[in-house]
C-alpha cells in the first residue's frame, strides 16, 4: 500500500513542502514518483519519518538525523533505543515541571520581598535543565546570533548567569498573571512586560521585528519550548508569541 505526499502530511502533520525538502535532502525519498509528479510513500517510507520526527523531538539536527538513519542496520532495536531517551526525556520534563513548580511556591510564599529573598534554595532553581542540549542546532540554524550570545554568555559571571535565570523564571510568572487575569496581549503593563524580555534578549543577540515574532512562534511551535511556558500556566506560550508581535509592529518595525 502507498500513500500520497498529501495523505503522509495529513497522517503525520508535517506539511508538503516539509517533506519535499526531506526528499531534496536525500533524508526522505518517496517510495516512487507518478506520472502526475506527486510524491508517494510505503509503509518504510512511514516509519523512517516516524524516525525523524522521533529524533527531531529529541533535539538532533537534520545531518545528524540522516547519519544515524544511514547508519542504521536493525530497525527494531533503533525504535528501542528511541523509546528508552523518550522515556529519560519524559523523565526529565517531569523534573523540569517540579522546579517552576517549586519556584512558583516560593515566589508565591516570598510575595511583596525582593526576588532574591523569595528563593530559599537556589540550586532548585536549576533541577533538570541542560543548557548545552540545544547548541548544536541553534548554531546550525542562526550562526551569527549563536556566535553573538556565547560571546554574550562568556562574559558572564556564575552569579550573573544565576541572577539571569531567575528573572526569567519570575518574568515568565509574571505573563502567566496576566494571562489568568484576562489581560489583553496589547494592554500597557503586559507590553511592559515584554519590553523587558526584548531587553533580556538583547544581552544575547538584537532581533528585528521579523526575527522577534519568529522566536514567538518558537515558543509555540518547538515543544521543547512550549512544554516550558505551559508547565507554568496552560496557554502561555502562545500568550507571550501573541503579545511578542505586538510588540514587535508597534516597538521594532
Amino acid at each position: 500500500m502507498a500513500w500520497s505526499i498529501a495523505e503522509v502530511a495529513r497522517m503525520s502533520g508535517v506539511t508538503s513542502r516539509t517533506l519535499r525538502h526531506y526528499d531534496e535532502i536525500g533524508l526522505l525519498p518517496p517510495a516512487w514518483i507518478g506520472s502526475n509528479g506527486h510524491r508517494y510513500y510505503e509503509e518504510a517510507g512511514l516509519l523512517r519519518l516516524q524516525q525523524i520526527l522521533l529524533m527531531r523531538e529529541l533535539g538532533l539536527g537534520l545531518r545528524e538525523i540522516r547519519a544515524v538513519l544511514d547508519s542504521q542496520v536493525d530497525r527494531l532495536a533503533a525504535l528501542r533505543e528511541h523509546h528508552r531517551r523518550l522515556l529519560a526525556e519524559r523523565d526529565r520534563l517531569g523534573t523540569l515541571a517540579r522546579t517552576v513548580g517549586r519556584t512558583i511556591a516560593e515566589l508565591e510564599e516570598g510575595r511583596g520581598s525582593s526576588d532574591m529573598a523569595k528563593i530559599s534554595r537556589p540550586g532548585n532553581l536549576f533541577e533538570g535543565f541542560e543548557p548545552g542540549r540545544h547548541e548544536a542546532e541553534a548554531r546550525e540554524r542562526w550562526p551569527r546570533q549563536w556566535e553573538q550570545s556565547q560571546q554574550a554568555i562568556a562574559g558572564m559571571t556564575a552569579e550573573g548567569m544565576e541572577q539571569w535565570q531567575r528573572e526569567v523564571t519570575a518574568q515568565m510568572i509574571r505573563m502567566a498573571e496576566f494571562m489568568v487575569a484576562g489581560t489583553p496581549v496589547a494592554d500597557p503593563a503586559v507590553q511592559t512586560e515584554v519590553d523587558a524580555h526584548y531587553q533580556g534578549v538583547c544581552r544575547f543577540w538584537t532581533p528585528c521585528a521579523a526575527a522577534y515574532k519568529g522566536l514567538g512562534r518558537t515558543y509555540v511551535d518547538d515543544p521543547r519550548f512550549r512544554t516550558n511556558f505551559d508547565g507554568i500556566a496552560d496557554g502561555l506560550a502562545a500568550y507571550q508569541r501573541d503579545a511578542m508581535a505586538v510588540y514587535a509592529d508597534a516597538r521594532l518595525s
